[in-house]
């Protein structure tokens, strides 16, 4: 253990942090907690943070809306809070946000907001007693205002009955489903250049006690969003919550959650033709993980190579140790590991949780992630 503190201070040595931010609070602003964070970066500099307000707890199912924050100085401080989808009294979440900038009709960009909404708790769902549905929203003007939403179940979800009957039980049909959680991405080169992909995970007949029911898939539009198509499924049962990035030459890489808790790592998928199939999933051992969300996202050093930042809770017992991994050989090594937060390091009163990073351009990556028991969501900048 030593060894490997003494290692992990040393990579770290050539990274830096800005001051920290506080983006949303529990108890604030007409929600008594936030969850599931969401963050894109705009043509113009500014970022847009996303995510869940829980009206009466950190309930996940029950009164949620989705919201939105705003910095014009790369993160140091937050407009006040917007919320953008509000379905009454039942929950509007998993907000997964992506820029098209290949839209010959809207040159100066369209922000797209995928998300789901869902009538029954999650174990309700997945015995086949309430359904998830999965919605679209646009901003034409980068976020401050937004269009009316539009319902993509149909084409993106292979739901188990469309009339909500108890007594349908085809178990070759999906049941439970959920984006993401974190960004979604654009193809910015190559073959399928413009393609918006969306990371997602589904259940497949009654729930099994491990887990086993789940598998993770996603999903893409080649039209800007007027048609969409689903990918093939991750053959590891129980590949739950998970995010992707682009490769280079039309490839794609997809993190992804293990909810059975069996191996505590995360998986790794690779795909040769821009995430329609899956030429490759498997454990990664150097991505401990305690089944929890993770983020991943590809940029360009200056040399013109990608580079993959990984992040998520390094700690295979608890959600705690939110560390950011780096790879410059594609995902097959992880390198550099920069602690983000720790409980007995920070002095929180809890674990860090759920993450998504964003590339603000040069050497800077900024995170914005879960603490102090769900109280906060907080953002910060690592300038490496």
């Amino acid at each position: 253990m030593r060894l490997y503190l003494t290692l992990f201070f040393l990579f770290s040595m050539s990274f830096l942090f800005a001051q920290e931010s506080l983006v949303f609070e529990g108890g604030k602003e007409g929600h008594a907690r936030y969850r599931i964070p969401a963050i894109i970066s705009l043509p113009n500099g500014e970022l847009l943070a996303f995510a869940e307000g829980r009206v009466k707890g950190s309930s996940d199912y029950g009164d949620i809306n989705l919201v939105l924050k705003r910095s014009k100085d790369q993160g140091e401080k937050w407009s006040p809070l917007q919320t953008i989808v509000d379905f009454d009294s039942i929950q509007a979440g998993n907000p997964a946000p992506v820029l098209d900038l290949f839209d010959p009709a809207y040159p100066n960009g369209v922000v797209f907001l995928f998300y789901n909404t869902g009538n029954n708790h999650e174990y309700e769902v997945r015995m086949n007693k309430g359904v998830r549905e999965v919605w679209m929203i646009k901003s034409f003007d980068l976020g401050s205002t937004w269009d009316e939403p539009i319902n993509i179940t149909s084409q993106v979800h292979k739901p188990n009955n469309p009339d909500f009957n108890p007594a349908y039980t085809n178990s070759a049909d999906w049941r439970h489903y959920a984006n993401t959680p974190g960004h979604a991405f654009q193809f910015q080169n190559g073959e399928y250049q413009g393609r918006i992909y969306v990371a997602a995970n589904h259940s497949s007949g009654d729930a099994k006690s491990d887990w086993s029911d789940y598998k993770a898939h996603g999903f893409y539009t080649d039209d800007h969003g007027k048609t969409f198509k689903i990918s093939e499924s991750i053959e590891i049962p129980g590949s739950n919550e998970s995010i992707a990035a682009e490769l280079p030459d039309g490839k794609m890489i997809m993190s992804t959650r293990n909810q059975r808790g069996d191996i505590r790592q995360r998986i790794l998928a690779y795909s040769e033709d821009g995430g329609a199939t899956w030429s490759e999933q498997y454990f990664e051992e150097n991505l401990p993980d305690p089944v929890c969300q993770a983020s991943i996202l590809s940029f360009e050093d200056s040399d013109g190579s990608t580079i993959l930042a990984h992040a998520n809770n390094a700690n295979t017992s608890q959600r705690n140790d939110l560390t950011v991994k780096f790879s410059s050989d594609l995902g097959k090594t992880w390198i550099e590991p920069v602690l983000i937060d720790r409980k007995d390091i920070s002095g929180n009163t809890s674990w860090t949780a759920y993450s998504d990073l964003v590339w603000l351009g040069g050497k800077e990556l900024g995170i914005l992630y879960e603490r102090n028991d769900y109280m906060q969501i907080v953002f910060k900048k690592i300038l490496k």
